[in-house]
């Protein structure tokens, strides 16, 4: 029982990302709009990190399987693909390498700022 009111907690938030989606004529995707409600109701306290916990480790695990349907649609559509697909790989390494290199500057900023007694 515990899971099934942990998976209702998160997926209202998730309904919620949706109804803001529709709502506010911002072009962020609904998921994105429900991780920051989410965010937002735990650093609140509306939520309990225990009152998602086990649920969220749950569907963090089984996130592989969820790739499954967009890799055989990938499969799928090969031949079209493959004209893009050195332009595809053009455009993402650097950008893969970009992103981590900021995610990397910004974790060694947050970190410094902690060890500095910043909290």
């Amino acid at each position: 029982m515990k899971f099934i009111f942990q998976f209702c907690r998160i997926l209202g938030v998730c309904f919620a990302g949706e109804i803001l989606a529709v709502l506010l004529p911002f072009p962020v995707p609904a998921s994105v709009y429900g991780l920051a409600l989410l965010l937002l109701a735990l650093k609140t306290g509306f939520f309990q990190l225990a009152d998602v916990k086990e649920t969220g480790k749950y569907l963090v695990g089984i996130m592989p399987l969820l790739f499954i349907p967009a890799a055989v649609g990938v499969m799928e559509l090969w031949e079209e693909m493959g004209a893009i697909l050195v332009p595809c790989i053009l455009a993402a390494v650097p950008v893969t390498l970009l992103v981590m290199g900021v995610a990397g500057l910004v974790t060694q900023y947050v970190q410094r700022r902690i060890g500095k007694g910043g909290r």
